[in-house]
């Protein structure tokens, strides 16, 4: 499935992007005056193939939950059960994910591709009055990664099960209608795998990839960055080898989330990015397919220092700035109204000549 999904995976489309910007340059309104919008409709038309591009509706955002081996080395003070506890929260609902999701009308798949602790063990909370049920998907590959300070967090093959569980599901939600992917994930020690990932693909020092995560205090800190530093030097994970890099230090949410990128991109539907795990994918699926960063958007610059050097490598601008370091698809989720905004301008704006608008 991995092989076939980068098969489909092309260039954006030169004509439509050149129709776009034309089209830009007809609308009632001053040349450019939609500043970094207008740039981001020329490149949904690109990645449609058509102008204008086709209303990104409606959303759809998948949260990859997994645990992680690290988390026996003290990066974080949460215990690992919240991760399954967290699971149990947005399937009730009671989750930022989930108010968010309602104010922009989208669905929510929660996918466990690792967690630890059975999801089936935990008590879900009464679902919350006027949300929607989220969907489960049971994908786990493995309950949680190994410890990557001491050997491979995974290997190749639960690796590419990881990438193509993420593939499937992206393939999923299309056919059932979604307009724009949004990514989420879940998973207690997920921001020190993501650190490894973003130093390894864009040759980042681990003390400049590596933040605070859920904001640990300077004891923890330090500790979280010699165990990405320990782990790099094990291991040397090849950027040039993406699935290679993916199971030596990454998560099996991480390997999901790239899956779900590079679906994305095969099916020529854009994928909102949120936070420092999904950037952190994100590089990976680029360098699975360069070509899968015409899908990619940035919803937001997350806290942690590794998403911007990693959106940088990308060449994506953020949508909006707002310190979030959340994760589950919070960020991208608020920046979505903001990309629906972009391609409705070139629905329903009227051009010069169709309003009777003298041009300067």
């Amino acid at each position: 499935m991995l092989d076939a999904t980068l098969a489909e995976i092309g260039p954006l489309d030169e004509p439509a992007m050149a129709a776009a910007r034309d089209l830009n340059a007809r609308l009632t309104k001053p040349a450019g005056s939609l500043g970094a919008l207008e740039e981001l409709s020329v490149r949904l038309a690109g990645l449609a193939g058509a102008c204008p591009p086709p209303l990104p509706e409606p959303a759809a955002v998948a949260i990859f939950a997994a645990d992680h081996g690290v988390h026996a080395q003290g990066v974080t003070p949460w215990p690992q059960e919240v991760t399954a506890q967290m699971v149990a929260n947005f399937l009730a609902g009671g989750a930022v994910v989930n108010a968010f999701a309602g104010q922009s009308g989208a669905a929510v798949t929660v996918v466990d591709v690792g967690v630890a602790t059975p999801v089936a063990q935990v008590r879900v909370p009464a679902q919350r009055p006027g949300r929607s049920t989220p969907r489960l998907v049971d994908a786990k590959v493995r309950a949680g990664s190994r410890d990557m300070s001491v050997q491979p967090a995974l290997t190749r093959d639960e690796a590419r099960s990881a990438v193509e569980t993420g593939i499937r599901v992206a393939y999923d939600l299309v056919d059932t209608g979604a307009g724009i992917l949004v990514t989420g994930d879940m998973g207690i020690g997920n921001t020190t795998a993501a650190a490894a990932l973003i130093a390894a693909f864009a040759g980042m020092d681990p003390a400049e990839a590596t933040g605070r995560g859920t904001g640990v205090d300077d004891p923890t800190y330090a500790r979280k960055v010699a165990v990405v530093r320990a782990a790099l030097a094990r291991h040397v994970p090849d950027p040039a080898d993406p699935l290679g890099a993916l199971a030596s230090v990454g998560g099996l949410e991480h390997a999901a989330l790239a899956g779900f990128v590079l679906g994305g991109a095969a099916r020529r539907v854009p994928v909102l990015l949120d936070g420092v795990s999904a950037v952190a994918a994100a590089l990976a699926a680029a360098a699975f397919a360069p070509d899968a960063v015409g899908a990619m958007v940035a919803g937001h610059r997350s806290a942690e220092p590794g998403a911007s050097a990693g959106l940088d490598r990308l060449g994506l601008l953020p949508i909006i700035d707002l310190g979030l370091r959340l994760g589950e698809g919070t960020g991208a989720l608020l920046a979505y109204p903001v990309v629906a905004s972009a391609v409705r301008v070139l629905h329903e704006v009227a051009t010069f000549d169709a309003a009777g608008v003298s041009e300067n």
